[in-house]
């Protein structure tokens, strides 16, 4: 890949990019000055942006965790919290039919890149923390409390398996592997909790 336009001077262009080139020629293999080169900036340039190469993966986390907790917060008093999680990670993660490539990348460098996962590993752990948090408040329980936590890691475990399925199924969006895979896992505690 070789810069074929104008310079990629934005975070997001930098990412797609530079995961383009993780899964083609592979994680380990890539340089920032392959990225670079590819993006038509300088390294200096990429260093702006993101402190290490693995970093253009989580390039919308920090969006995408404010979309969440806001559309989980946003249920309505009574509603059912697992599918309140469901409705929000399929908001977050939403990022429009034009950015399909794109996330399809992330998540297969997220679900099979071990560079990048000791990162994913804190980035499901905010996720889990914002489920928690916002189960605690509906429930009138502890956050870190059985039900809690077990919704917790559910809902994150239900996000990954959604990711799994949508790579493997082309014909799906994600938010229909969300909802697909919300249904399959719904934990025995969330029975009945409004």
């Amino acid at each position: 890949m070789t810069s074929s336009g104008p310079a990629l001077t934005n975070a997001h262009a930098l990412a797609a990019c530079a995961q383009e080139l993780f899964l083609r020629d592979g994680f380990e293999q890539t340089t920032v000055a392959d990225i670079a080169r590819a993006a038509g900036v300088s390294s200096r340039t990429f260093f702006r942006y993101f402190p290490a190469k693995a970093d253009v993966v989580w390039v919308e986390s920090d969006a995408e965790i404010a979309v969440f907790r806001e559309a989980m917060h946003a249920a309505p008093e009574g509603a059912d919290v697992w599918r309140a999680v469901a409705d929000a990670i399929a908001a977050a993660l939403d990022h429009g039919d034009a950015e399909e490539t794109w996330a399809r990348h992330r998540a297969e460098l997220i679900l099979r890149e071990p560079s990048v996962q000791a990162q994913a590993a804190v980035i499901c752990a905010q996720w889990q923390s914002s489920i928690a948090e916002f189960v605690a408040a509906r429930m009138g329980i502890e956050q870190s409390s059985a039900p809690a936590v077990a919704i917790a890691y559910a809902g994150v475990a239900a996000s990954r398996g959604a990711h799994e399925l949508w790579l493997s199924q082309t014909g799906l969006s994600l938010s229909e592997c969300v909802f697909r895979m919300f249904e399959l896992m719904r934990p025995a505690i969330s029975t009945g909790i409004g």
